[in-house]
């Protein structure tokens, strides 16, 4: 499966203009599946009032792209539902099937957890055969939420991860590949935000074992997940078969 990440620079409060850009940007580009960052409609934007979708804006635009790309799209926007507001995770197929996960952990540091509502379920989507956990920026964190009970062969990890601690997001990617013997890709966005922040380029996806298979040309990071050559090296290293067992109380 082809994977191809969208490195967006995000225009603050603007979905009309981020709508056109992310066209723009994906009219020449063939993938499977295509990731964008973390409120790509919006930008990581506390004024959930103002910017938040009613309409299901962002959902019915990933829908559009989904059906004329003939490929899944994933990513994240604000949404505002029975009066609360998430940062939801969409995974939308090509035949128009929606998938969606409500960010669990919110960014307390932004004051994220004061306007938004914390998710209640950990979603598993499964797509051409292969079974993908839907997380969320501050989700990497948290390694207890996405630990792999065999439920899923890759996590896809959607973010605002400012440059500053960027540091951190590169070593968590790296390590939730390694521990849960699965693929992870995670898609940053790059530019600078409404708040001033600066986010460097810093897209990756990882191997079980580690390795960078990800490859960048502009604005695009893509990669070749192969669920053959992941199943031979879990059949080989079997590192899952010793893990700890719990359960979360969500």
């Amino acid at each position: 499966m082809k994977v191809v990440g969208l490195n967006l620079d995000i225009i603050w409060k603007n979905k009309a203009e981020n709508f056109k850009l992310i066209e723009n940007e994906l009219h020449n580009v063939e993938a499977d599946l295509f990731l964008l960052p973390e409120m790509f409609s919006t930008g990581f934007c506390m004024d959930a009032s103002e910017v938040s979708d009613r309409n299901n804006e962002s959902l019915e635009f990933l829908k559009k792209l989904s059906k004329d790309k003939n490929a899944a799209f994933c990513g994240s926007a604000p949404v505002e539902q029975n009066g609360n507001f998430y940062n939801r995770m969409y995974f939308v197929r090509p035949g128009g099937e929606v998938s969606f996960y409500d960010k669990r952990h919110l960014f307390s540091f932004s004051g994220e957890d004061k306007v938004y509502t914390p998710g209640k379920e950990r979603v598993v989507v499964v797509y051409q055969g292969i079974r993908f956990l839907l997380q969320v920026c501050y989700d990497l964190r948290f390694p207890v939420f996405a630990r792999n009970n065999n439920d899923y062969d890759a996590i896809l990890y959607v973010a605002n991860w400012p440059e500053k601690r960027v540091g951190a997001w590169e070593h968590l990617l790296k390590a939730r590949a390694i521990e849960n013997l699965s693929f992870v890709f995670g898609l940053n966005r790059i530019g600078t935000d409404g708040n001033n922040l600066f986010y460097q380029e810093s897209s990756h996806c990882f191997f079980a074992d580690g390795k960078e298979i990800s490859e960048k040309q502009g604005n695009l990071v893509s990669a070749e997940l192969n669920i053959d050559e992941l199943k031979d090296f879990r059949t080989h290293f079997q590192f899952l078969n010793d893990r700890d067992s719990f359960s979360i109380q969500l």
